[in-house]
């Protein structure tokens, strides 16, 4: 895929030993970035480095452990990433998806909001002083948030956040993944509004195979039949990761956009115009502050201004 060069800038990518986020370092790294690839199996990381390291042997990579459905995690990769100095892009590509039963992360979380969402939005707020270290009004750091096609079915988000009602997996995932967008949004407005020189735009990589799977694991047969489905006829991950690379990298992008597949599924990524669900402006309010309450974490970014558009700066 081509990349502007990126020589002399630092990018975190999480969930970066695999599929589009492996994708996503890959391309950055052979763009001329340093990269930090922020993993929850080091060892699976550190091949995935190497793999990198094979294909571009000039590559600035760091492999770093994090676990985004622990805060405690975060945490300490935010400490630890933040005295490495300024981040110039952050793409927040890791997730859980199609978990087959119910499962409730250590901070008391369904695990894909708790992950998706929570993890990212407490992994944001601890690396913004570094976003905007460094960074100008010419030339702002940019955070890329990964939602899904899926997000498009949730409609409106959940204030349960997924702990009750009815359990399916892709309910959970289309949630966190509306969760994940709306987040994004918000987040570009405030800073915008704060003066804050970061942008963040959205992702998708439309009808993608974006990592393998263990096909012993205990998904039912609906989720086995569709994860097989999307391994058959879904885009590759190089090629589902060209969109969250272009949000990360493209200059003529401000802030607030939606960038995926030209034909949604697939093509060249562009910006496109966001469902209604992804742009409702209360629930992203209300989100923001239920995940400064939950995670204990406040970015410190008041609301924008009522009227501001999300892509306006």
């Amino acid at each position: 895929m081509d990349v502007t060069d990126q020589y002399g800038r630092r990018a975190v990518v999480t969930g970066a030993n695999s599929g589009l986020g492996y994708q996503s370092a890959l391309a950055l790294a052979r763009a001329g970035a340093t990269v930090t690839m922020a993993v929850r199996d080091l060892d699976r990381g550190q091949a995935a480095a190497q793999r990198i390291r094979a294909d571009v042997p000039a590559a600035r990579l760091r492999v770093v452990h994090v676990d985004l459905s622990r805060l405690a995690s975060v945490a300490d990769f935010t400490a630890r990433e933040g005295q490495q100095g300024p981040v110039d892009i952050l793409v927040n590509n890791a997730g859980i998806m199609l978990a087959p039963r119910r499962e409730i992360t250590v901070d008391g979380f369904e695990l894909h909001m708790g992950t998706n969402h929570l993890g990212h939005f407490a992994l944001t707020a601890g690396l913004l002083p570094a976003l905007v270290d460094g960074a100008t009004d010419a030339d702002p750091a940019r955070v890329v948030s990964v939602t899904s096609m899926a997000a498009r079915s949730a409609r409106r988000l959940d204030r349960d956040l997924g702990l009750t009602g009815r359990y399916t997996p892709m309910k959970a995932y289309a949630q966190s993944k509306l969760a994940v967008a709306l987040f994004a949004a918000e987040l570009d407005r405030r800073c915008s509004a704060a003066g804050r020189p970061v942008v963040s735009v959205v992702a998708h990589p439309g009808w993608s195979a974006t990592a393998e799977r263990d096909p012993e694991d205990e998904a039912g047969v609906g989720v086995k039949l569709a994860r097989r489905a999307t391994a058959l006829l879904g885009s590759t991950p190089a090629a589902g990761a060209r969109s969250q690379v272009t949000a990360a990298t493209d200059p003529a992008l401000t802030g607030g956009e939606l960038v995926g597949p030209r034909f949604l599924a697939r093509g060249r990524p562009q910006p496109a115009k966001a469902p209604s669900a992804l742009q409702d402006r209360s629930d992203a309010a209300w989100l923001w502050q239920r995940s400064v309450e939950l995670t204990g974490i406040d970015p410190g970014l008041p609301p924008a201004p009522e009227g501001t558009d999300p892509a306006g700066r």
